[in-house]
């Protein structure tokens, strides 16, 4: 997006600029078009300022973890701050989850509270909280803005903080008597970093590494996902017929039906898989934390020196190197160094490496395989899953909250670009509806699926109200099973039969549905799902399914 000036961002011009215009003006000159709050008390004069911004388009949500999750997953879809704003104490603690969501996913965010007045900092106040010891450990930055005339400044500040390095998300704490005083006009555009790479002998040297690498693995996370990332990795991969695992719940990286797919890293990896990729003698690591689920608990690679050669790539040098030693350790974009490191002649792989990459398909192929089920007359999440896959657009996006019904998804469901898939990698519930709903206001011509179950939908399932309001085509897919189906596993893993503390006792969720709005059916029999899915598919409004996967 095209930066914009002060003087074309305030539309309805007032006489004199105040310090909440300087905040607005610096979020909106930075491409931010869209704010997620719950209106408090206590940032009045910041919302009272949002007047002035026709064009920023205000999501008034019915809690701050669903506004924040919200904010989370505009901010991955644009690679610019999702922006949220909250009052003060029960606000801002029901936004902590966000907080710590897009800390765990590296999302940019910008969380702005509203405080008490200067004069009542550190009193105990009503609703006061110190942020920065709340949020010290999960935010990347908290400000508390002491002065009307720091507050542009300090904005300015948390666009550069959320977007560089690990993205993330800063606090901007702002007290209630700092926000209408008058101050001066600036226009203020932060150019970004300029993308890095390797030097030319570094880049020599890899080139060599991946020529002679008998059994290469190429893991590809987050940092991949930024335009022009997908397509480098693909291009990359089939120059060097190099075979791709994805990080931790990044499936739509790559696409998965290519021959050079081998799977996932997360957290329910088959023995077999992560054996077999122990054997590769080179990894390049690109745009990945090698974080403790893609790394299946620090156990692949080698902790902290991999028997492996690794290469890692990631734009924070505090990252690279943090836990795995790599033989080459690069603090630089992984994608521009994807490009620069296409080799400078066609590369013909042996039929050694030939075999090895048939050998990873094929493990991924009999894993992803969907399974049969000979029971008739039970209605299996995974019936669901692959009809939706059947009768997803090719451009779908798949929003998905935590708990057993989106295993499927992850080991089954092959995801080909364009479609995206937006899945917490904290493992926050509650994130499925919100996600959906600012997935779908960002791309309103794509069509969105919410997968969730009975627990995560009643913690935010509130906000799809926001789908009935704005007429946003989102498809719910409930999948009930009367239970925390995935602390149940672990229960039943750990002690067997005792189950206290599981079972859901759940409200009519049709009758929910239709009250917020939206034309609901409940689906009880295998039978009756593919064509609930086809017909669905075609609606052009917002559809609630209910499926039954569970008899209490």
């Amino acid at each position: 997006m095209a930066a914009l000036r002060v003087d074309d961002i305030l539309i309805a011009r007032p006489r004199v600029p105040t310090s909440s215009h300087a905040l607005l003006s610096v979020l909106a000159a930075h491409g931010v078009d869209r704010i997620f709050l719950v209106p408090g008390e206590s940032y009045l004069g910041i919302l009272d300022g949002l007047n002035e911004y026709p064009h920023i388009d205000v999501v008034t949500c019915r809690h701050e973890a669903g506004a924040g999750f919200m904010a989370c997953a505009d901010g991955r879809l644009t690679r610019r701050p999702g922006v949220v704003m909250v009052s003060r104490g029960p606000g801002a603690s029901n936004a902590a989850i966000a907080i710590h969501t897009a800390q765990q996913d590296a999302i940019p965010l910008i969380v702005i509270v509203g405080q008490v007045p200067k004069s009542h900092l550190r009193k105990h106040a009503f609703q006061e909280i110190d942020y920065q010891h709340m949020y010290g450990t999960i935010a990347k930055w908290v400000v508390e803005v002491s002065s009307p005339q720091a507050l542009g400044e300090a904005a300015f500040k948390a666009i550069r903080v959320a977007t560089t390095g690990t993205p993330g998300p800063v606090v901007l704490v702002v007290p209630e008597d700092v926000q209408q005083q008058d101050v001066d006009e600036f226009s203020w555009i932060s150019p970004g970093l300029a993308p890095t790479t390797a030097e030319r002998a570094t880049r020599d040297e890899i080139r060599t590494q991946l020529r002679d690498a008998r059994r290469p693995l190429l893991i590809a996370g987050g940092m991949m996902d930024q335009p022009g990332g997908r397509a480098a990795l693909l291009a990359f991969a089939q120059a060097w017929n190099i075979p791709v695992a994805v990080a931790f719940r990044r499936h739509d990286l790559f696409p998965n039906r290519s021959p050079l797919y081998v799977g996932d890293l997360g957290l329910a990896n088959p023995r077999e898989q992560i054996e077999a990729f122990r054997e590769c003698d080179l990894i390049l690591a690109l745009g990945t934390r090698l974080d403790d689920v893609t790394t299946q608990g620090y156990r692949f690679p080698n902790l902290p020196q991999p028997s492996q050669t690794l290469i890692h790539c990631y734009p924070d040098p505090a990252i690279v190197g943090a836990h795995f030693t790599p033989r080459i350790g690069l603090a630089c974009n992984p994608v521009t160094l994807a490009r620069d490191l296409m080799p400078e002649e066609p590369f013909a792989p042996d039929d050694g490496r030939q075999a090895w990459n048939h050998r990873l398909r094929g493990i991924y192929e009999k894993l992803a395989t969907w399974p049969i089920h000979n029971n008739d007359h039970a209605l299996d999440f995974v019936g669901v899953v692959r009809a939706v896959q059947r009768y997803a657009p090719e451009d779908a996006i798949v929003s998905l909250d935590a708990g057993t019904f989106a295993a499927p998804v992850y080991r089954h469901f092959p995801f080909m670009p364009p479609q995206r898939l937006m899945a917490p990698l904290s493992g926050a519930m509650g994130y499925g509806v919100p996600a959906a709903v600012a997935a779908q206001l960002r791309h309103p011509d794509r069509k969105v699926i919410c997968m969730v179950g009975d627990g995560g939908f009643m913690m935010t399932g509130n906000e799809m109200i926001l789908a009935a309001k704005r007429a946003l085509p989102i498809l719910f897919l409930l999948a009930n099973n009367h239970r925390y189906g995935s602390i149940r596993l672990h229960q039943d893993a750990q002690y067997p039969g005792r189950h206290l503390g599981t079972d859901l006792y759940n409200p009519d969720f049709q009758h929910i549905a239709s009250g917020f709005g939206l034309p609901s059916k409940r689906i009880s029999s295998p039978e009756q799902i593919d064509a609930a899915i086809q017909d669905a598919m075609r609606n052009q409004g917002p559809q609630f399914l209910e499926f039954a996967t569970h008899q209490p």
